[in-house]
Parts: structure tokens; sequence; C-alpha cells
């Protein structure tokens, strides 16, 4: 539709355009041909001229024209708020410039008005780039309007931040929910109606594992929008492509410039692979751990017996394991351990003890 419309403006305008030359030379007379020409002629050459170019020259155009709006929308799209609107207000500010520069030249006939579309290119695109490369103290003005707005916010007022988008398995994982109810994550939470399907279809599993995951992650769906304090909302999103739900979420969060919330690893990679940011929650988890230094006394009970022969496991309330020397003889119960060492691997921290004299 867009593709025959453009092709019947072109040519249109290039009938008119033929008419008008046509005519041109025509009433000018050259070699007297008005006299062996009849006057209907310019507009039936421009009608025929007209035919021939929406039959042969307009589709090439119009293909043309298309692809290149492609480009300028995929551009456009890929560009964060933070810059579309840079580049709006410079190419605004620039046009008006140049009219106003351009009412003192109007009155010159064609000459003033060949200059004044001449400054509005020129100052457009003078506009445009002087904006791009001054963003930052432009949204550095807009930091100061909300500094104001925030001063005067009434009490129990939403707090403004960029979007977050959460994933599926950290609302399966729940810690998301005690995390908001602290009030550490600002701005407006995302659940994505892709999202939502999957834990749906998670819910329906026939396998009782998954099952109970997906009624999990509904529970704490149910549990996140009862939350006053935070600002929950379910946006639907479709691509034109057939994508999976994790190409969905990155490509969700780069159009509207958003955080997504994971605790998927593999999520995390790609995603910084393709410049969106995440918010990982078990970095999260990893970096609140209290730092224990070799020397300190603790006070923890085994509860099993290590891998290595004479070894008791014990654990901190977060989780963190601690690997007791010796520690076998006392299962079951409360002991005094120094830390010897602390060691930090891929799947957390492990904390080596012996048992204090």
């Amino acid at each position: 539709m867009l593709k025959r419309g453009i092709e019947f403006i072109l040519t249109m305008a290039f009938t008119a355009l033929s008419y008008f030359l046509f005519d041109f030379f025509y009433k000018s007379n050259l070699s007297r041909i008005g006299d062996v020409i009849p006057p209907y002629a310019p507009a039936a050459a421009g009608i025929v001229l007209g035919i021939i170019f929406f039959f042969v020259v307009a589709h090439i155009i119009s293909d043309e024209i298309i692809k290149r709006m492609e480009n300028i929308e995929t551009r456009l799209v890929k560009m964060s708020l933070k810059d579309l609107m840079a580049s709006i207000f410079g190419i605004i500010l620039g046009l008006a410039i140049a009219n106003l520069i351009g009412m003192a030249i109007s009155g010159y006939g064609v000459i003033g008005t060949s200059i004044t579309v001449l400054l509005n290119i020129i100052f457009g695109f003078l506009g445009l780039r002087v904006a791009r490369r001054k963003k930052d103290e432009i949204g550095g003005i807009g930091s100061l309007m909300d500094g104001v707005k925030e001063n005067v916010r009434l009490k129990g007022g939403s707090v403004s931040g960029r979007p977050k988008i959460l994933d599926t398995s950290v609302i399966i994982d729940g810690r998301i929910l005690d995390i908001l109810k602290t009030g550490f994550i600002e701005g407006k939470i995302i659940i994505p109606n892709f999202v939502l399907e999957e834990l749906r279809h998670i819910a329906d599993s026939a396998d009782s594992l998954k099952r109970n995951r997906g009624r999990r992650g509904l529970d704490i769906l149910n549990e996140i929008q009862k939350q006053t304090a935070v600002n929950v909302e379910i946006v639907d999103f479709s691509t034109k492509e057939q994508l999976e739900v994790d190409s969905k979420l990155l490509k969700m969060a780069e159009k509207i410039d958003a955080f997504v919330v994971t605790n998927d690893f593999n999520l995390n990679k790609v995603a910084e692979f393709q410049g969106v940011r995440v918010l990982n929650i078990n970095e999260l988890s990893n970096a609140i751990k209290p730092v224990v230094l070799p020397g300190e006394d603790m006070q923890v009970t085994v509860i099993k017996a290590g891998k290595e022969y004479g070894q008791g496991i014990a654990y901190l309330n977060d989780g963190t394991m601690i690997v007791v020397e010796g520690g076998n003889k006392f299962i079951g119960e409360q002991i005094n351990v120094i830390v010897t060492s602390v060691l930090q691997t891929a799947a957390g921290r492990m904390i080596f003890t012996k048992k204090k004299d």
C-alpha cells in the first residue's frame, strides 16, 4: 500500500513537471512550433510520459525510497531516547533560527525563497550535529529539573528511574520480591507478555518439577503486583521475526532503553555482547555477602562430613559453605572456629576454618 502510494505521488509529480516543461516550450513558440502542434499537445505529452514513468521507473525509485526509510527507521529505533530527544531539539532549534533569518529576505522573490530553503537545510543539519554532541549537557539540564521535581514530590510518590524488565528465571527465583520490598530498585517494573505466557506454559507442564516452578513464579508475580511502592506494568511486545524469549527480552530492552533483571548466566553474557545493561541477582547476592578475613573467630554448627578425610561442613545464613578442618567429629554440634583462608569460586565463596583451641 505504501509502495503504491509513493509510486502514484512520484508519477503525478513527474507528469506535472513534464506538462509545465512542454507548455513552456509551446508558449515560447520556438521555431513557430505552435503553428503545427495543437494546444492540447503539452498535456497529452505529459500524460504519456507519466504513464511510461509509472510502469518503467516509478517502482525502482519507490523501492529505493522505502529502503532508505527502513534504514532510517532502524537507526532511529537503535537510538536511545536521550539521543532522539536531543536530535529533535537540535533540528527544531536550527529550523527556527533559519526561518527567523529567512523572514528578512523573504521579499526578494525566488532568490529569497531559495536562500530560505538553503538556510533551513544548513541550520537544521547544524542543529542536529550540535545537539548530538551536547546531549550530555542537555541531559544534565533534564536531571536538574528532575532534582527540582524530586524536592517538591509528595510523600509516598513514585521515584523515577530506568524501567526494569523481569526475566522468567528471576521471577521463579523469588529473591526479586524481597529486593523490591527493601526499596533498593527504583523505576517501573515491566513484565512482558511473552514472559507471562512462558510462566503459564511452565505452570501447565506435565513435569511436576516444572509445574511447581511455574506456579511459584506466578505466585511471586502476584505478590510483586501487590507492592504499592513499586509500579508494575504488563506490556505487550511482539516482533515481525520469530524469536526466542531471551532474544525478545533483549530486543525489548534495547528498544525502550531498559535494564534486564535476571540470574541467567548465558543471558547475561549475550546481553553484554549486544550492549544491553543487565542487573544480575546472583552478582548482587555475592556482592553483599559479609567479608571474612583470615584469623577471625566464628561460631558455626557442623552439618555433615566433607569430601576430604576429617573435614566437616557448615553454612552461613546466606548459604556460604564453611569447611572445618577436623570437623567430622563434631557433626550436629556448635563449635568455635578460626578462619584460615577464603576461596572465591565461580559457584560462590568457600571459607576454610579450623577448630579454635
